[in-house]
Parts: C-alpha cells; structure tokens; sequence
C-alpha cells in the first residue's frame, strides 16, 4: 500500500485522473503571485510545497520577508500556499527523467540565487518488506533520496561560488530507528542523514551549511492515505507548522539538526551506546 512518508510534502497531481502529469517546470509555467520581490530579498527555493511541511515552511518564510520558489506536483495546491505572497510557481515531478536538473535551472533563471533550498519531497510505502513490489522500491528511493541528491547537486555550485547559502534535508525519526513495515522509506531517510554529515564535511570553509531536520509523526494526510490511523500515544502528532518553525530557526541559527520533538534525539543515543537495550525497547514499543 502506497502512501507519502511520515509528515511527506510530496502530492499526487490534482488532475492525476486525467493523466496530466506535470514533469519539469518551464518558462510558461512558472507563475508569480502579487508584486515582483525586491532584489535584495533572499531566496528560498522549497520543494513539495503543495502541502504538509513544505506549505508551512513556505508561509514561514514568506513571513520573514523571504522571496520563495515553490515547486510541487499539484499546482492548485501550490496556488493556495502562494497566496498572498510573491512567490514562483514551479510545478515539477521530481521522479521524473532530469526533474531535478530542470528544476534547479528554472530556479535560477527566476532569480538568479537560491541562498536556502529545502527539499522536503518525499513518497513512503507502508507494508511487509516480502509484498513491497519492485517498482515502489525504486520510486520510494529514487524521489526520497536519489532525486534530493541530484537537485542538491544542481543548487550547491551557484550557492559555492556566491560563499554563502544552505541546504535544509528533511529527514524522517524512521531514518534514525528503523520503522517496522516502512523498511524502505526508513532506508532512503538514513540514506540522506548520512548524506547530510558527509556534505557538511565536504562543504566546511565555503560558506554553505546544510541541516538535517528530523520530524517524527506529523499531522499530515499520510495517515489518511494510508488507511491506518495513527493510534500511538507517543509519539504525539507534531504540526507541520511547529516544524516550520523549527526549520526557520535551524536556517535562521545555522544549526546543523534539528528534532521535532526535541526529545526525539533520545533514540538515537540510545542506539549507539547500548545497541542490544535499543533493539528490546524496539521490539517491544516499535
């Protein structure tokens, strides 16, 4: 059963029953809302905008003077966060054949800069790993992670030879625990943690930053999708505002993770100094 990942950003098309599907953002159909920004204005390009996170990390944003690039797959929904504001519309599928690469283009042809990109979308999968079929394994992996590295890799020279700017990766908790029954959504979510330490590395001296942020549960339309009510006590359901705040302060801090809740850092630990404890309480509340 297919459903967007835990707090996901990501949504199917609007006009999905009719089989339009939106593949790569061009001149035509970027859109602008209200006046066009001042130069001096910084850039936000935010990927899977359309909902969730993204819309509220967008309006986050666009509250603090920010002049935003908004990309999603469904257009209306992209309208709806953008309204109100100066914002572009860049309507793109980033599971499609060079989306990220297009995207980014589009990006920096509006503008000219991105000093933050946030790239929030994201698919997940819920059920037994042994009936997940091929195909949703490579799309969870490649929109999860291959595609967030690949726009990573289209954005970071612009922001490298400017000497400033940074990368926010949402993240999942199921990255740093492992999900039963979300094998592979917590395989891509771990995937881009790693990525992130290894490109703060890579990147030290340059003036770019790139945070990690790590939500559990999110108060989104996954759990609907899904077909299965989220029924645990705790973790209790974040919203995806209090997780745009988080992520403006990381930006605003240039702070390298962030957790949603905080105390969500506790598992983690708990994996690395006792691994054999972690797996009991796993087993048991997992």
């Amino acid at each position: 059963m297919t459903h967007t990942g835990s707090g996901s950003t990501y949504d199917p098309p609007a006009d999905s029953a009719r089989g339009a599907r939106p593949t790569a953002p061009t001149a035509a159909a970027a859109r602008r809302h209200g006046p066009p920004p001042s130069t001096g204005l910084p850039v936000a390009l935010v990927t899977g905008a359309s909902s969730g996170i993204g819309a509220a990390t967008a309006r986050r944003f666009a509250a603090g003077g920010w002049h935003l690039l908004l990309s999603g797959r469904d257009r209306r929904r992209l309208e709806e966060t953008a309204a109100g504001t100066s914002a572009v519309l860049l309507p793109a599928d980033l599971a499609a054949p060079e989306g990220a690469r297009l995207l980014a283009q589009a990006a920096l042809r509006q503008t000219g800069r991105i000093d933050v990109l946030v790239a929030g979308a994201g698919i997940g999968w819920a059920g037994p790993f042994q009936t997940m079929p091929h195909t949703d394994i490579d799309r969870v992996l490649f929109l999860d992670l291959n595609a967030t590295l690949h726009l990573v890799r289209e954005v970071l020279p612009s922001m490298v030879a400017a000497g400033r700017g940074r990368v926010v990766l949402v993240g999942s908790v199921a990255g740093c625990v492992g999900v039963r029954e979300e094998a592979v959504y917590s395989a891509a979510k771990a995937g881009l943690a790693v990525f992130a330490e290894a490109l703060r590395q890579e990147l030290r001296g340059t003036g770019v930053g790139v945070t990690l942020v790590v939500p559990g549960p999110v108060e989104t339309r996954f759990f609907a999708r899904r077909g299965r009510p989220y029924d645990r006590s705790r973790p209790r359901l974040a919203s995806p505002g209090s997780v745009a705040g988080v992520v403006w302060d990381a930006v605003s801090r240039g702070r390298d993770d962030a957790y949603v809740p905080t105390w969500l850092t506790l598992p983690g630990r708990v994996r690395g100094l006792t691994p054999g404890l972690y797996r009991r309480l796993l087993n048991r509340f997992g």
